[in-house]
């Protein structure tokens, strides 16, 4: 993320496009709502990127980025946007009506990325945010208008390609980034590379594939390779055999069985290309871009080529392990598909960003086309769900080790494959299915996808029978989820079928969990003391469950919350203690986060307020490597009146504005357990005693309106 907003980072040069650039930055200045239209490959993504760059300052909350590229339908659409902007809700309402209610008084710019294959959806969504968030302003990329009322359109075409031309200087920059000592100095080059421009009618995406393709042929080469490929008039896809398939005629698979196409086969049909192709740009630039990638497809080697199609199921950027996972099978082995991906990262079709690729969209419909030509889609899906199962059964082994923010946030990033690997199985695999939402679930109740977590998690428990490990993991998600979202009657239902479900299998890891859930609804409901007798006596019955299981360190938890509670101080601060410290011997960050938390609580309980400021600041820090926004408003609440405590009101009023902010961004009142009520009235006194009430409204108001982040960031120094 960027600086003025919250914007990818721009990662090759930037081309013309002065004109462009005007004309949209008056329409942002005198629309709410522009869409950029135009076909593929013509650079809309990356004019929408500079043009919210430039105008990110004008906006008091910034600009926001939300790619929509990946989104099979409709289905993702509203948590993929609440997350661009910010928005983790944790309440019951409808997902529309809490992000409605998050962006009402905001002022910023909203980019929706390649929204054309969700026009109506977007267009329903984007009518009420329009009109309940008078601040909200929208920039949208489409290949066609999505029909909104008050849409301003954009038109973006190719970049000019006569004369002394932007698609020059392109081609030119791209070629340099290539090798910088290349160059068009040669006699003829400048010529021939004003020639290339021209063939491929100066769109962007053609124009860099074309200098990706070069290898070792000089421009004049090029030139003349183009020319004759746009001069045969049977050349592009679906033309005459040869063109444009994965392997070429007569060709063999690296283990000398027959190539997937006979050798006077035809290339797919065109109808299948007309993906690329819409309404709003002529018929033959549609054709230029396809020959285009037509061609860059025929320059891969077979190997490239097959991982090509195969990369196309992942939905996000992914590394090279990912890539193996997802794509090793038949031909393709391990070491090849090393070998092949950073052969398309040669050929521009894929792009590198450090140890983590992505594929443009309008690249991998292309390769996706082709899967389906091989045959491979079914198989191709089932691999990527059998990976991204293989991860959910890592990132759960692993919760309590020393990598487990690094699971975190590799789950928390794979959000959009996870759910696509469930889809998946739950169509074809349904045990598999029920494993899987069971697994990932505490993980996505934490970073805040309640609504998936409770839908999934429901939809397995629904698709089939399920016994065992699997039944309670499922009934302990819906509660878990169901708890942070407030609504305690369904927890409490789900604690008492898990605790049934685990006596019956005899599972102690089970028991374990359902206690915890159980325990964690009778504390949210002022019952202590129910609370710790039932933690106390499971954690004596599964006593063959190891120390550093990540259910027995909740139950743990458990105890020193209700002996908190329950104003047995001494008592919670000994069993935190050691139930920090047990943590810290296995790298487990979440647990320890809570226990830091309580330990603070204790400190201000007993009139400690130093300590409990710094015991909340490690309990901070730890919530923020989780990206934890429910935990860090938690944490900053405690922070406020260890601060207040101390006598430091302006401060004080500053920390706990900024935990509002954070309350409102998880879409709830001030939550905890109920004795944090009293606390947080006691701080309040004590800092507008110290400072006034106009200073402490001040505070108060410049936490709960700073960029989050930086208000964190405040809290967390030590230096008054």
């Amino acid at each position: 993320m960027t600086t003025v907003g919250h914007l990818p980072d721009e990662t090759s040069s930037f081309v013309g496009r002065r004109a462009e650039l005007a004309r949209l930055n008056a329409a942002l200045t005198t629309h709410r709502m522009t869409t950029l239209i135009g076909p593929g490959g013509v650079g809309k993504t990356r004019l929408a990127l500079r043009a919210a760059r430039a105008a990110a300052d004008r906006y008091e909350d910034g600009a926001w980025w939300a790619d929509l590229s990946p989104l099979p339908d409709h289905g993702l659409l509203l948590p993929t946007v609440s997350d661009a902007v910010g928005l983790a809700d944790h309440s019951l309402r409808m997902p529309v009506e809490a992000l409605c209610e998050w962006l009402g008084d905001k002022r910023l710019l909203l980019v929706l990325d390649s929204a054309e294959h969700l026009r109506t959806p977007c267009s329903h969504l984007l009518a009420d945010l329009l009109t309940t968030s008078p601040g909200l302003s929208v920039l949208v990329t489409s290949r066609r208008p999505l029909g909104t009322r008050g849409e301003h359109l954009v038109a973006v075409g190719p970049l000019p390609f006569d004369g002394a031309s932007d698609a020059l200087q392109l081609f030119a920059d791209r070629l340099r980034a290539a090798d910088p000592r290349a160059g068009l100095d040669a006699p003829g080059d400048g010529a021939a590379a004003a020639e290339i421009c021209r063939r491929l009618e100066g769109i962007p995406l053609a124009i860099e594939l074309a200098v990706a393709g070069m290898g070792r042929h000089s421009v004049a080469q090029l030139a003349d390779r183009i020319g004759s490929r746009f001069d045969d008039p049977g050349a592009g896809p679906g033309a005459g055999p040869g063109r444009g398939r994965p392997w070429p005629a007569g060709a063999t698979w690296p283990s000398g069985a027959p190539a997937p196409f006979p050798a006077d086969s035809a290339a797919p049909a065109g109808s299948r290309l007309d993906l690329l192709a819409d309404a709003t740009a002529r018929p033959r630039r549609h054709r230029t871009l396809r020959t285009a990638i037509g061609w860059s497809h025929e320059l891969c080697t077979p190997l490239e080529r097959l991982l090509w199609a195969r990369l196309t199921p992942l939905r996000t950027d992914f590394d090279a392990a990912v890539a193996r996972e997802v794509c090793a099978g038949g031909p393709l082995a391990g070491d090849d598909v090393d070998r092949a991906l950073q052969g398309l990262v040669a050929q521009s079709v894929v792009q590198r960003d450090g140890d983590r690729y992505r594929m443009l969209d309008t690249l991998r419909e292309y390769g996706r086309m082709w899967l389906a030509e091989l045959g491979e889609a079914r198989a191709a899906a089932d691999r990527h769900a059998a990976g991204f199962l293989g991860l959910a059964r890592r990132a759960h082994d692993g919760w309590t080790g020393p990598d487990q923010v690094s699971w975190y946030h590799k789950v928390a990033d794979s959000h959009l494959d996870l759910c696509a690997a469930l889809e998946h199985l739950l169509a074809h695999d349904v045990t598999a299915a029920q494993e899987m939402a069971g697994r990932v679930g505490f993980f996505w109740a934490c970073c805040g996808h309640l609504s998936e977590a409770r839908n999934y998690a429901q939809r397995a428990l629904d698709a089939g029978p399920v016994d065992g490990p699997h039944r309670t993991r499922l009934q302990w998600v819906l509660g878990v989820a169901a708890l942070l979202q407030g609504d305690f009657a369904t927890a409490e239902k789900y604690g008492a079928l898990c605790t049934a479900v685990a006596l019956y299998d005899r599972d102690h890891e089970g028991m374990l969990g359902a206690t915890y859930l159980s325990g964690l609804t009778r504390l949210m409901t002022g019952e202590p003391a129910a609370a710790l007798e039932a933690a106390e006596r499971v954690l004596r019955m599964a006593d063959s469950v190891p120390e550093d299981s990540a259910h027995r360190l909740r139950c743990r938890l458990i105890t020193v919350f209700a002996l908190t509670a329950l104003g047995r101080l001494p008592e919670s601060e000994a069993a935190a203690t050691a139930l920090r410290r047990a943590c810290e011997r296995t790298g487990e960050h979440w647990t320890r986060s809570y226990a830091d938390y309580q330990l603070a609580l204790i400190a201000l309980l007993r009139d400690r307020p130093a300590a409990s400021a710094a015991h909340a600041r490690a309990m901070l820090a730890g919530k923020h490597r989780l990206r934890d926004s429910f935990g860090i408003a938690l944490g900053l609440d405690l922070l406020a009146a260890a601060i207040a405590a101390q006598g430091a009101g302006e401060r004080a009023a500053r920390v706990y504005g900024t935990g509002h902010a954070y309350w409102r961004m998880v879409g709830h009142p001030q939550r905890g357990t109920p004795e944090l009520g009293p606390i947080r009235e006691t701080c309040e006194i004590q800092a507008r005693a110290a400072v006034g009430d106009e200073a402490y409204q001040r505070a108060f108001e410049r936490g709960q309106t700073d960029n989050a982040e930086v208000g964190l960031a405040e809290a967390l120094r030590t230096d008054p």
